[in-house]
């Protein structure tokens, strides 16, 4: 079965392990403030690339390093004679170390300051949020969040630097409230939390600079995630043989469908054919197999009433996928119990997650994908969506701890967690948030796994050829109304990557 492929492979760290950065380039010989010259430098030149006709900026800079580089910002765009609003939510005189020293640079340079208070009108056409830092743990308070809902009231583009102010950086939790920033810049190394969560409606367009750190610094720095790339699917999926057949490219089974609940189990089948297994079947209520029939007659269906009706079927495939409209009664759990005895390999989905909750605890296999959103993880771990939410990464990793296998934690920034660490899909949008979409994804990763891809791989592939499609499909009519019936199609054109060639 085909590996992690180590190309192309972009590190995600926690907040921790950047500061350990910071420590070790320090290390090798340059000095904190320089340091700190560097980012901010590197962050004005972005600015200036990106908005250059801007003449007014309104710099809110907190009591840490991270408001010493808005401070040496500040003193750098008032040396190009831009008008310079620089905000303190903290005096001078109790700032420590290189923050002070930044502020007194931006005062030797002439840069007039202001102390926040509530109310405060903000006189840039551009903000700059350097409040605060990717050290903050708890909830945003005091001066800082009400500087925080200042910047997101004033309309006006915003370049947070480092991290958005009120998120976390390991988590992508928001801390109470979060800056909402046009662009982000951020130093050293990227940060997970930056990727997921609520970071990717925070973040905006996201630019990392290394700060010219040397190489070595990040020598046995294992990152805590990796974040997926599209070029893995040319990679993974190159050309088939010239005579290759149905039978090398895997049989996959979708086993969904109850009384009243067709549709999941037919989106599932449909994106599964179009990702390339060779043959598909689904076993569905007999009342929906006209149907299937009409949508998609190259999908071989099965009107089954209950196990006994399934046969040697599941043993003739290559690749289970439980849980597209199966329901949470006796059709469904007989369903599942009957994926579960079949010894292959799984993907289970929504009802099959529930199922597992509620009726088969305990389970733990090696050779299935589980595929939960935030309230189906919260059932399979006993606690809430919320809970869930907050630390999405702890989620999803307990969730493989647990259950074993590979995990697909779905939502902005799609965690997936398995044996090799975990990976984080950057594609995506919110007109994803429609019924079916989790079908649709199921469907896919059986797919993958029919055609001979390890459970980790088809999961990291699968997750990021399901965004891209939908990414695809709002290029063509927009977000609002994108169906999961869409992806199939564009999905089909993005594992072909080759087809021009």
């Amino acid at each position: 079965m085909t590996q992690v492929p180590p190309l192309n492979r972009h590190a995600l760290y926690r907040a921790e392990q950047v500061r350990e950065l910071d420590r070790r380039v320090i290390a090798s010989g340059v000095a904190g403030f320089a340091l700190m010259q560097r980012a901010a430098a590197s962050a004005w030149r972005y600015l200036r690339a990106t908005w250059p006709e801007v003449h007014r900026l309104s710099v809110l800079c907190g009591g840490g390093n991270n408001g010493g580089d808005g401070h040496v910002l500040a003193a750098l765009a008032a040396a190009e004679g831009l008008s310079v609003q620089r905000i303190l939510v903290k005096p001078v005189e109790a700032l420590e170390g290189d923050a002070r020293r930044a502020a007194e640079m931006a005062d030797a340079a002439g840069v007039g300051r202001e102390a926040w208070h509530d109310g405060m009108r903000l006189t840039g056409e551009l903000m700059v949020d350097a409040l605060l830092g990717t050290g903050l743990s708890g909830e945003v308070r005091g001066a800082s969040r009400s500087a925080v809902a200042a910047i997101n009231a004033s309309g006006r583009p915003v370049l947070a630097i480092d991290i958005p102010s009120g998120l976390h950086a390991d988590t992508g939790a928001e801390l109470g409230e979060a800056v909402r920033a046009t662009h982000t810049v951020t130093f050293i190394g990227d940060k997970l939390g930056l990727h997921t969560g609520r970071g990717p409606a925070r973040v905006g367009t996201l630019v990392v600079e290394d700060l010219s750190a040397p190489r070595d610094v990040f020598d046995e720095m294992a990152p805590v995630a990796w974040r997926l790339d599209q070029s893995m699917i040319a990679t993974l999926l190159p050309p088939r043989e010239r005579d290759a057949h149905k039978g090398v490219a895997g049989h996959a089974l979708i086993l969904g469908g109850a009384p009243g609940m067709g549709g999941a189990g037919l989106l599932a089948a449909e994106a599964c054919a179009r990702l390339g297994a060779g043959k598909v079947s689904l076993a569905t209520d007999p009342a929906h197999v006209a149907a299937s029939l009409i949508r998609r007659p190259e999908v071989m269906a099965y009107g089954v009433r209950g196990l006994a009706d399934l046969g040697d079927l599941p043993a003739r495939t290559d690749v289970l996928i439980v849980g597209p409209g199966l329901g949470r009664g006796s059709w469904g759990q007989a369903m599942l119990q009957g994926a579960m005895a079949a010894e292959k390999p799984l993907v289970v989905d929504a009802d099959g997650l529930n199922l597992l909750a509620n009726r088969f605890a305990g389970q733990r296999r090696d050779d299935w994908i589980l595929t939960p959103h935030p309230g189906e993880a919260a059932r399979l771990l006993g606690m809430t969506t919320a809970e869930v939410e907050t630390d999405r990464p702890a989620a999803a990793l307990a969730l493989q701890q647990r259950f074993g296998g590979v995990v697909v934690l779905k939502g902005a920034g799609s965690l997936v967690a398995g044996p090799d660490g975990m990976a984080v899909c950057p594609y995506g949008n919110p007109g994803m948030a429609s019924g079916g979409m989790g079908d649709a994804l199921s469907g896919m990763l059986g797919a993958l796994v029919a055609q001979g891809l390890s459970l980790e791989v088809a999961a990291r592939l699968g997750v990021v050829v399901h965004a891209l499609a939908a990414d695809m499909a709002v290029r063509q009519g927009g977000e609002r109304g994108l169906l999961a019936g869409d992806l199939a199609s564009c999905a089909r054109i993005l594992v072909n990557p080759t087809m021009d060639e």
